[in-house]
């Protein structure tokens, strides 16, 4: 076993992981009707020989009306999953021994109908390629945002029926780990928070039941998924006066770990508020990830800025976390696994048509030790 514990196996439920390294669920836009492209293709290969143990896909949303964009990869046809199989395919052929891949599964509610991030002049789309977007309120998520419609119980069951058929579209594919988006300002984030949940039914008033939709799904994916690892993004805090704070995240967490979700990423923030409490959220994530680790006993993943292989291998070390997630640092390293691996003194199976260039050390390796 490896000395560094950045690099020791991790146990997700039934999976096992060769490091404690994933990388994080990044948004590509490049989609078609929620299909994967070319783009999927080459980003996700690219990924699978990065020395992560656990690559997560993007989020994906389970219905066409719960995409941020058009452009959002989705699970929720059959085209999409075929697409999907295809680029994980020649994935699997690439990655090095040991990674997984897992998928987190969203529905952007009130964030949803919108321009991707690079398009002017951001915010809602209008006209023609606009959809209606659905919430537990109707508050829009921004000044320049279309107000959502407030969801009725026929959609919520819609709803869940779309969670539970994306899930077993994910288990069919051979996806190891499918996490449930409950954070970053999406649907189950706006049930979940007081600053975007005013309604006063089952679904919403107090703490207790403005959990209870995003429970509901957890329960419907964990049952659809069978015998794979589920885990569930969760917001740590919203930073603001009145919205969801740390102990509101360990109360969900230990809600989710008694129905059988077997692991919690631990985020922060987007809920747009008008004046947060801490100027760098993700500064704060490791701490959260280790309050929630501590107070509801399940396993836990900390992300947000974690870029150096020391600051990830001391989240580890230091119990702060389960597991830590990597998102840019792998967009401008995709090769930050083998990086890190060689500043920790650990050596992983390089592929042979790159390791047999320097016999022993991958020439990459060998040009960033000098």
């Amino acid at each position: 076993m490896s000395a560094a514990p950045l690099f020791t196996p991790l146990q997700l439920g039934p999976v096992t992981l060769p490091n404690r390294i994933a990388v994080a669920p990044m948004c590509q836009y490049m989609a078609n009707d929620g299909c994967a492209s070319a783009w999927h293709m080459q980003h996700l290969m690219t990924l699978a020989m990065s020395g992560a143990g656990l690559v997560m896909i993007e989020a994906t949303a389970v219905s066409r009306g719960g995409r941020i964009t058009h452009g959002c990869l989705g699970l929720y046809s059959d085209a999409g999953e075929d697409a999907l199989g295809t680029v994980l395919e020649q994935a699997r052929r690439v990655a090095l021994p040991g990674t997984e891949f897992g998928i987190q599964l969203s529905h952007a509610g009130r964030k949803g109908s919108a321009h991707r991030p690079w398009e002017a002049p951001g915010g809602s789309l209008s006209g023609g390629d606009a959809w209606t977007t659905l919430a537990p309120s109707e508050i829009a998520h921004r000044d320049n945002w279309a107000l959502p419609q407030a969801a009725s119980e026929e959609d919520l069951d819609r709803i869940a029926d779309d969670f539970r058929n994306a899930a077993t579209r994910a288990a069919r594919l051979g996806i190891k780990v499918v996490e449930i988006h409950v954070a970053h300002g999406y649907l189950l984030h706006q049930f979940h928070s007081p600053l975007s949940n005013r309604r006063q039914d089952a679904w919403g008033g107090d703490a207790e039941r403005r959990m209870a939709f995003p429970l509901r799904i957890a329960r419907t994916v964990r049952a659809a998924a069978g015998g794979i690892a589920v885990g569930a993004r969760i917001t740590g805090s919203d930073w603001a006066e009145d919205g969801l704070t740390i102990a509101d995240a360990t109360t969900l967490a230990t809600q989710l770990k008694a129905i059988g979700i077997d692991y919690a990423c631990v985020t922060s923030s987007g809920i747009p508020v008008s004046n947060p409490t801490v100027a760098n959220a993700e500064d704060h994530h490791p701490s959260l990830a280790e309050a929630v680790r501590r107070e509801s006993g399940i396993t836990t993943r900390a992300v947000g800025m974690i870029t150096d292989a020391q600051q990830a291998n001391d989240i580890i070390g230091s119990g702060q976390a389960d597991q830590v997630a990597i998102g840019r640092a792998f967009l401008d390293d995709p090769r930050w696994g083998w990086h890190a691996a060689f500043d920790l003194g650990v050596t992983l199976s390089y592929p042979s048509p790159y390791a047999w260039a320097a016999p022993g050390e991958w020439s990459g390796l060998k040009r960033r030790k000098a």
